[in-house]
């Protein structure tokens, strides 16, 4: 977990790139300045650039504001589980080139961190308010996550379009998800009835994963394929349905980012 000191020294190093952008870019002084240079914390620039995004005609984002600080400030986890989403997705990404993009511009990032508030009230019983937040949250990032799903830390959501994640969903720590990926129920089950997606795990664009199955740490699950079944540790399953067609060989798919699939010799 990130101690304070990580969270401050990211935040500086945020600071700082944001103050060599406002003069590489005039434009968006005012954007860097209201978003990230006004701001004495990072737990206060994220609960700021949430509640911009998810604010409406009748929610004012200062409502929201003081909601999410609550959540983020209740719990060390909450707050670590960020910075560390927000490593993971400057390392993870080539296209990422500093800290502080994830923070302003990318909403898979965004829509995780609105989703840890969200689970944070669906646990305090505040139903209604973390139904608003999963609405919004798919409203304005194209991410869907039901607030009683349970997600790890160090998650990345890539471009984000198109994910839904189920309300008895598991997503454990380290894992990579891609645009359109579905972990859904059946349509017939009640109860636990979505996936447990294991430790490391690459869930490439548009795969679905129906059911309450089980991804083993380190699997991949290769582009637009449908899951069924429980898919082994290590393994590489693709197609419609999916089958086991590779292996990992000890290697962490969710870090790799390598779309293609292994041939078995």
């Amino acid at each position: 977990m990130e101690d304070k000191v990580s969270i401050k020294n990211i935040w500086k190093t945020i600071q700082e790139e944001t103050e060599r952008r406002v003069k590489a870019e005039p434009v968006l002084a005012s954007f860097f300045h209201t978003t990230v240079l006004e701001h004495s914390s990072f737990s206060s620039a994220v609960a700021d650039l949430i509640a911009n995004d998810l604010g409406s005609t009748s929610v004012q984002p200062m409502m929201l504001i003081s909601v999410i600080k609550d959540a983020i400030n209740s719990s060390d986890e909450i707050l670590a589980a960020t910075v560390i989403d927000l490593i993971a997705a400057k390392e993870k990404d080539p296209s990422c080139r500093y800290l502080s993009e994830p923070l302003l511009f990318f909403k898979g990032f965004k829509s995780l961190q609105s989703h840890r508030v969200a689970s944070w009230l669906w646990q305090n019983s505040r139903h209604t308010l973390a139904h608003y937040f999963q609405s919004r949250t798919s409203e304005v990032y194209g991410v869907d996550i039901h607030p009683a799903a349970k997600l790890g830390k160090g998650i990345m959501i890539d471009h984000g379009t198109g994910v839904v994640i189920g309300e008895t969903s598991v997503v454990e720590d380290n894992v990579s998800i891609f645009q359109g990926v579905t972990l859904g129920g059946t349509g017939k089950d009640i109860g636990d009835r979505h996936p447990k997606v294991r430790e490391g795990v690459l869930l490439s664009a548009s795969s679905t994963i129906l059911g309450n199955v089980e991804i083993g740490r380190n699997a991949k699950i290769a582009a637009g394929s449908v899951v069924l079944n429980d898919v082994r540790e290590g393994t590489t399953v693709a197609g419609v349905p999916a089958r086991e067609v590779g292996k990992s060989e000890g290697n962490v798919p969710a870090d790799e980012i390598d779309h293609l699939i292994e041939k078995e010799n």
